[in-house]
């Protein structure tokens, strides 16, 4: 998994995985796989499942040739409401898009070191052993 700053602002994990790498077939197959792991946590509380290349196609927007699908898992870790400002930082969401050979999946990193922790664990177990 790697880290970087994306567009010198938002600090990115993010795992390319290539399908000869997974069991998962598709976008949906990981969203399910990470949502098994958010619904079995007891922590965390699912949200929604936002599917954002029908979204962009339908509006007529620019999607990239060679991505076949991509979704966000969105859900929240919200154990603790200290202030306001907070809330600018929630809910989590990881993103999972496809492509002809390989999945790529990232997530924005989180203020509170057990859900990166968490998220990173998660994401990395996609991979076969």
């Amino acid at each position: 998994m790697k880290q970087f700053v994306f567009q010198e602002k938002y600090p990115v994990f993010q795992l390319e995985i290539d399908k000869s790498e997974t069991d998962m077939k598709s976008v949906d197959d990981i969203i399910q796989n990470l949502k098994a792991k958010i619904d079995a946590h007891p922590m965390v509380s699912f949200i929604a499942i936002f599917d954002h290349y029908a979204h962009t196609k339908a509006i007529g927007g620019e999607i990239a040739p060679d991505i076949r699908d991509a979704k966000n898992l969105v859900f929240c870790f919200g154990v603790k409401l200290p202030n306001p400002e907070v809330m600018a930082v929630r809910p989590r969401s990881i993103g999972v898009t496809e492509f002809e050979d390989k999945f790529v999946v990232n997530f924005l990193e989180p203020p509170m070191p057990v859900a990166t922790e968490a998220m990173e664990a998660w994401v990395k177990g996609l991979r076969r052993g």
